[in-house]
């Protein structure tokens, strides 16, 4: 199994390279622009695609042979893409060109990077720190992307293929429960609060309705301002996001490696739409929206196969309202012993955490997951949620 990495890389480049990176980038759009015009939407065959109209998107784009195949394969990507969300291919802007083994090499002697543009080959050199040299050490990358970003500079996205090591299962498993008030919460009882977060969220709302009002009410200079602004704050805040995210997911799968556990997931699919047929205040509805646990999850996926973590994801219907202690649940149908962050369960009078409480349930589903027949507990909870399930459904 290969797992492919990517690490971007900034390259400096002279008044006369800038001109040649340009025109590269204005003709890979430019190829993409007119296989996307000449041919049926409906085409998203890279093959088909390219008996069709190779020669004469080459001639038209001046791009190399390699090129002009990855422009074609871009283009069926983004065809297939806007299939599965039912709309059209938007366009294609002059930002970013793939490249490959035969377009692209990697010198780590001088740290540098030849890249083919439309005459000839260029050579340019990274400026990159620690972290990127230590990634690109020893490695044969394959394949690139070159990206122009918003401020005008260049970045090359380096990607190689890598091993990474074969998961074990584990004899102990770390089970996570994601929430709004807490990041995340732990079965050893450890906690990633959200209270901080949760006000620089609440900041960014606030900072925003005022601005969406100036860009709807102002004169024609404050309304324009104030979209950029906005423009502005929306990467920041996504930026804020994924930042959270990666730290969280690092530390949690260093500390599993690190004890040798694997981790068990609540598998999230489809919790927006059943929380949002609840009836709820507007800001709490925004809270649990805005937040992106999928991203999260995406995350955790990655960095537990780079580092040969075992991983799992587990239903987490009822494990907020089932009692680690007895396995016990609420009685009445449409209780339960959760009452906000505190679980007091009324069978066999343990009082916690309830995240904690839920994080210790998913540790045991994650266990018969993980180690199919193991503990007898991980088994009498399975039955014990499928005996309520079918007692529910009936009633």
């Amino acid at each position: 199994m290969f797992q492919v990495l990517t690490v971007s890389c900034k390259i400096e480049v002279s008044p006369q390279q800038v001109e040649k990176l340009d025109a590269v980038l204005r003709a890979f759009a430019s190829c993409c622009e007119y296989v996307n015009k000449n041919t049926d939407p409906k085409l998203t065959n890279q093959i088909a695609v390219q008996s069709l109209i190779y020669r004469e998107a080459r001639e038209y784009s001046g791009l190399s042979a390699q090129m002009t195949i990855h422009a074609i394969r871009r283009v069926c990507a983004n065809r297939k893409t806007a299939k599965q969300q039912n709309r059209p291919v938007k366009g294609f802007a002059p930002t970013s060109a793939t490249y490959d083994a035969r377009t692209f090499t990697f010198i780590e002697k001088d740290w540098k990077v030849s890249l083919t543009m439309l005459k000839g080959r260029e050579n340019f050199s990274l400026h990159i720190g620690n972290y990127q040299c230590r990634l690109l050490t020893g490695i044969n990358p394959k394949s690139a992307v070159l990206v122009q970003r918003k401020d005008g500079s260049y970045y090359l996205q380096i990607q190689w293929k890598s091993e990474p090591p074969q998961p074990e299962k584990m004899s102990k498993v770390l089970g996570i429960d994601l929430g709004r008030k807490d990041i995340c919460v732990t079965s050893e009882g450890e906690k990633f609060s959200g209270k901080q977060i949760t006000q620089i969220r609440d900041k960014y709302t606030r900072v925003r309705a005022s601005l969406q009002q100036k860009a709807s009410k102002g004169t024609r200079s404050t309304r324009r301002r104030a979209r950029q602004i906005l423009q502005r704050l929306s990467g920041r805040e996504r930026r804020f996001q994924a930042q959270v995210n990666h730290r969280v997911s690092y530390r949690l799968i260093q500390h599993t490696k690190t004890t040798n556990q694997s981790i068990a997931l609540e598998d999230l699919t489809g919790i927006k739409e059943g929380i949002n047929q609840q009836p709820r205040p507007k800001i709490e509805r925004r809270r649990s929206n805005s937040w992106t646990f999928y991203q999260f999850r995406q995350f955790m996926t990655y960095k537990a196969v780079k580092f040969g973590v075992n991983l799992v994801f587990v239903n987490p219907r009822y494990t907020s309202q089932t009692c680690y202690k007895c396995l016990h649940i609420h009685p009445v149908r449409g209780k339960s012993y959760r009452s906000g962050k505190r679980f007091s369960c009324g069978h066999c009078g343990w009082i916690g955490d309830a995240d904690e409480n839920g994080a210790k349930n998913i540790s045991v589903l994650g266990l018969l997951l993980d180690q199919p027949g193991g503990s007898g507990l991980a088994c009498s909870l399975e039955e014990h949620v499928l005996g309520l399930l079918k007692s529910h459904c009936s009633a």
